[in-house]
């Protein structure tokens, strides 16, 4: 299994400069490679392989007076950024032919350097890791990394990124085993909301903590004044990276609570069932600010990727099943009821519901029946091993990052 550890680096003004013009050649290497595809397939000429197309925009390109100043940067740098495109394109073609499940996948889109998040991305031919803890990236020098824990193994591959804060960030691909916990004979439905965060099958309920509406007015004040600054000035680019920084640490802040709540409840339980919701769907709706706050896909995604860490059942519940239309107790189905009926009785037993709570209890019946006819993509469910992907590891999850020392 592979997971991505993410930890803070914190780059001298020489080396911030250095990391820039990295991140800009990899931009430019990534546009002209996409757009000598696009040329090519305009003027009707097969599809451009890698290996030519790493010729014409890395190695003749050098050699040219617009673009000598690639040779400003590690090679690994440009022949990543190609592999990045190469997989841009390969998404594509698997979403069109339909070998890629999910939501269509569009082409690749060229980049700008006014984006919030800039990346490059090495192998071990273009990093290393020092003795004394710093990490080397080529024609950069040694970056000071904050270690929040150890790497379980030698990383394979580290990504460098800003975010929008200004703020540098080193991303390390690790080859893991799973780290199994032991069985348990507890089982639980989830059934997400926005009155209150999670409901689940058990009877607990885990309030929303609404960390955007609370600091709505913090962010509102900044973001005033950062309508009155000049355009252009630097005081209006000033202004602009304090907003920034403050939508990241409500960023950090719900991330942070995920990871606490998602491990929890993979420990408590030994299986785990939610319903598959359509996030972007409601977020079109007059709910979206509450929606995105909450960060529904985010948990989720958690959830899944810690349950095929350690040996947990982990299904999801189709969005067409009638969880809140049918009886937990006798299965009767009530029909459809306005969001504002919280309580409703079972016309056939007479129970009174919480219709979160039996939606809860409702998703859990629904996990097992799906997990018995084996449909479900985890160890536990179906025998078979959870397919192999890029997983975010659990960053931050015991605190927040320490402010870097004096001097360093």
């Amino acid at each position: 299994m592979q997971l991505r550890y993410n930890f803070r680096v914190y780059p001298s003004a020489g080396q911030r400069g250095a990391l820039s013009k990295a991140f800009g050649c990899a931009r430019v290497v990534f546009n002209d490679g996409l757009r000598a595809r696009q040329e090519a397939h305009a003027a009707g000429l097969p599809y451009i392989k890698d290996a030519d197309l790493q010729k014409q925009v890395v190695t003749a390109a050098k050699r040219t007076e617009g673009r000598e100043w690639l040779g400003e940067v590690s090679s690994v740098v440009l022949v990543q950024s190609l592999r990045d495109l190469h997989t841009a394109y390969r998404n594509f073609f698997n979403s069109v032919s339909g070998k890629r499940k999910g939501p269509k996948v569009a082409p690749p889109r060229f980049k700008s350097k006014h984006d919030n998040r800039q990346a490059i991305r090495l192998t071990v031919n273009g990093f290393s890791l020092r003795s004394d803890g710093r990490l080397y990236i080529a024609k950069v020098g040694d970056l000071y990394v904050r270690w929040s824990r150890q790497l379980p193994a030698a990383p394979t591959s580290v990504t460098v990124t800003k975010d929008a804060s200004n703020r540098y960030w080193a991303s390390f691909v690790v080859d893991t085993e799973r780290d199994v916990l032991p069985e348990l004979d507890t089982e639980v439905g989830i059934d997400l909301g926005l009155t209150y965060f999670a409901v689940l099958s058990d009877g607990r309920k885990i309030e929303s903590p609404k960390f955007l509406r609370r600091a709505e007015k913090k962010l509102g004040r900044m973001q005033r004044s950062l309508s009155r600054k000049e355009k252009g000035s630097k005081n209006r680019a000033k202004a602009r990276a304090k907003v920034a920084r403050q939508h990241a640490k409500v960023g950090d802040r719900r991330r942070d609570w995920h990871h606490k709540e998602s491990t929890r409840v993979i420990r408590e339980n030994q299986a785990v069932y939610v319903e598959d919701l359509l996030v972007s769907g409601l977020g079109r709706t007059r709910l979206a600010k509450s929606v995105h706050d909450a960060g529904w896909a985010q948990f989720l995604t958690m959830l899944e990727y810690k349950a095929a860490l350690y040996g947990r059942t982990f299904a999801k519940v189709g969005r067409a099943f009638p969880s809140s239309q049918v009886c937990s107790v006798c299965g009767l189905r009530d029909g459809p009821k306005p969001l504002h009926i919280r309580e409703w009785t079972c016309g056939k037993c007479a129970t009174i519901h919480n219709r979160d709570h039996n939606a809860s209890r409702n998703v859990l019946l629904e996990g097992r029946r799906i997990v018995a006819a084996g449909r479900a993509e985890t160890p536990n469910a179906c025998g078979a091993p959870v397919r192999r992907a890029y997983m975010p590891a659990r960053r931050g999850e015991a605190g927040t990052h320490r402010a870097p020392r004096r001097g360093q």
